[in-house]
């Protein structure tokens, strides 16, 4: 087999949450440049709306569908109006989180409360509800794809000014476990679940460390290999775990990072 019949993702269908901007940005583009008819979500409509129309002219339609994934009624409206499109999904990446940063001694309980719900049982009911779907796009040789998108913080304490992140951390080591015990519960209906656990990105959630200059220096001189993940870095690794390459993957923590996990606390 070639390599473009290795990593040929054309033709398929994708789903992903928080593909308005940062890193769900980045995976919808990859998808979008690839030949992959995408649907993305986010809270704010107009940004949904924009975010669609700009991949649409990279490549392969990209559809809006505006979301509040934060509640079980918005995550059931989502999937409805998803299965309302199409009849089947190839890959749904679990991009959407939230984190919240505040010294050990006022962390409050909410931080907790909106953090995981939106980070571990959203991924989980989303893919809950699109079982159907992603079951239609399933093969022995092509499995339907489950992605989550966990994070180096789910595996090594958190550095600098991401160390007050309790709430989020402890969310990712969730994530990490959660696709691990998905992926095994699901290989018999051929759909493999895999975690994407990104280091240092420039995203939204990220600029408080990187939305500077000095940050940016910063982070790059403590990632071994001395430099930010850009979006092509993203697109690899998302365009394998979608592509025929990674159909005999289930349960794998991909650190997509520079090197960060290598010298875990």
């Amino acid at each position: 087999m070639s390599k473009s019949q290795l990593f040929d993702v054309e033709g398929k269908v994708a789903v992903v949450t928080g593909g308005s901007r940062g890193i769900g940005f980045m995976i919808a583009e990859a998808y979008a440049r690839n030949g992959v008819r995408t649907i993305i979500c986010a809270r704010k409509a107009s940004a949904c709306d924009a975010a669609a129309e700009q991949l649409s002219a990279m490549g392969a339609q990209c559809t809006s569908i505006p979301a509040d994934l934060s509640s079980e009624d918005g995550i059931a409206e989502f999937a409805r109006a998803v299965r309302e499109r199409e009849g089947s999904v190839d890959v749904l990446v679990n991009n959407s989180g939230a984190a919240w940063g505040a010294p050990l001694s006022k962390f409050p309980g909410k931080a907790f409360d909106k953090v995981l719900n939106l980070n571990v049982k959203t991924p989980f009911m989303l893919t809950q509800a699109l079982l159907p779907q992603l079951k239609a796009a399933a093969s022995a040789d092509d499995p339907a794809r489950v992605i989550m998108v966990g994070s180096i913080d789910g595996i090594r304490v958190p550095e600098g000014s991401l160390d007050q992140n309790y709430s989020y951390s402890a969310s990712k080591a969730g994530v990490h476990m959660l696709a691990r015990h998905m992926a095994h519960h699901l290989v018999d209906e051929r759909i493999t679940v895999n975690t994407i656990a990104p280091g240092p990105f420039v995203s939204e959630m990220t600029k408080a460390a990187l939305g500077h200059q000095e940050g940016m220096d910063k982070w790059a001189s403590e990632t071994p290999l001395g430099r930010i993940g850009t979006p092509e870095d993203m697109a690899g690794a998302v365009l394998f775990l979608s592509s025929r390459a990674s159909a005999w993957l289930s349960g794998v923590v991909l650190p997509v990072d520079g090197g960060h996990s290598t010298r875990a606390a």
